[in-house]
């Protein structure tokens, strides 16, 4: 198996297993306890939580969820701020989350055929911004400085979905919350954070035993705070090497694809995304042909719904091109030799498939 959806989810890293593992087997006791057992587990996720936050900007919190839908959701829910502008291109964990707000005003802001928002669109005034600071299906980056200063200029907030770029990226300051997951970096899945900026006030999503700071109820995972943490250090550790990495296996990837239409800005992107299309390809089709290599043909959440990419018809593409086009994602742990298999593999079936 050629595993090439990073996007969708990273495999775990073995430090993380290794760091994880005592909390799972010996290690057992409730985080909130106030037992010496407890107070030992209590201490590691405060490690974790470090660990995470030293990755985000200095001066906000880092409130553990069970990934980042939730953390998306206790910001959009939890903030009073009136009215939401969202870019067309933002996940569904957004989409749908502010669809649901029906009480507030909702604006949606445009993309260039690049996939780039242009800032003066969150100079309205409208209380909360959301954006994406690395599309998860195109890998296009986003001018989040400059978007969180027009927000700011109007006295509204902006919310960052950093998924995509938390660990393997520098996250700029500028954005007033931040939500993150732990799957996307090589950490366990079933936990992710929001960062909340100091002064920065959210109502609770759960209510209970307010364990989390008083914002979240329920009993934390000791076990997933720790895989979590390990993962960020070892990201920020490797940030560069990464990288490079990544880098190397862009340029290998395009010339090996240099047929295919590249989908958004090839400069203003994370390079461990690759987001290609060949019109008149029959992606399902591609897909059950080459079932050696494992990759996608846009957001896993969407996967197996049959329509077009919202993302990808937000940058005007019809649903003939959208339908024909497939996302690549690779990063720490694939190989070259990966990539020329893969592409390989699936220029062939193109091929065979448009003949």
């Amino acid at each position: 198996m050629i595993y090439l959806d990073y996007q969708a989810t990273t495999p775990l890293a073995p430090e993380a297993f290794a760091a994880m593992t005592p909390w799972l087997e010996t290690h057992f006791a409730n985080p909130h306890s106030a037992h010496k057992a407890g107070r030992a587990a209590a201490a590691a996720v405060e490690a974790a939580r470090a660990q995470v936050a030293a990755l985000l900007p200095p001066d906000g919190r880092v409130i553990f969820t069970s990934g980042a839908t939730e953390a998306l959701n206790m910001a959009i829910k939890g903030t009073a701020a009136a009215g939401r502008t969202m870019v067309a291109t933002e996940h569904a964990a957004v989409l749908d989350t502010v669809g649901a707000s029906a009480s507030h005003p909702i604006f949606t802001a445009s993309v260039t055929p690049d996939g780039i928002v242009e800032p003066s669109t969150f100079e309205t005034g409208v209380g909360l911004g959301i954006m994406m600071l690395v599309n998860n299906e195109l890998g296009t980056i986003q001018p989040v400085v400059q978007i969180a200063q027009a927000m700011h200029n109007a006295r509204g907030l902006l919310l960052c979905d950093a998924v995509q770029a938390f660990g393997r990226m520098d996250i700029p300051d500028g954005p007033d919350m931040i939500a993150i997951s732990s799957h996307k970096i090589h950490g366990p899945k079933g936990i992710g954070a929001l960062w909340v900026r100091d002064g920065v006030d959210l109502e609770p999503l759960m209510h209970g035993g307010g364990q989390e700071q008083g914002i979240r109820s329920g009993t934390l995972s000791p076990a997933l705070c720790v895989g979590f943490g390990a993962a960020a250090q070892l990201a920020q550790q490797q940030m560069a090497q990464d990288a490079a990495h990544v880098e190397t296996l862009w340029d290998r990837a395009t010339q090996l694809f240099s047929h295919w239409t590249i989908n958004g800005s090839t400069t203003q992107r994370y390079k461990g995304n690759l987001n290609i299309r060949l019109d008149g390809l029959d992606v399902a089709r591609l897909m059950s042909d080459v079932r050696e290599v494992m990759f996608s043909a846009g957001s896993a959440c969407a996967s197996g719904s049959g329509r077009p990419s919202h993302v990808l018809q937000a940058i005007g593409l019809s649903e003939a091109q959208a339908k024909s086009s497939i996302r690549l994602g690779f990063g720490r742990y694939t190989t070259i030799a990966e990539i020329e298999r893969a592409a390989g593999l699936i220029n062939v079936a193109a091929e065979n498939q448009l003949a």
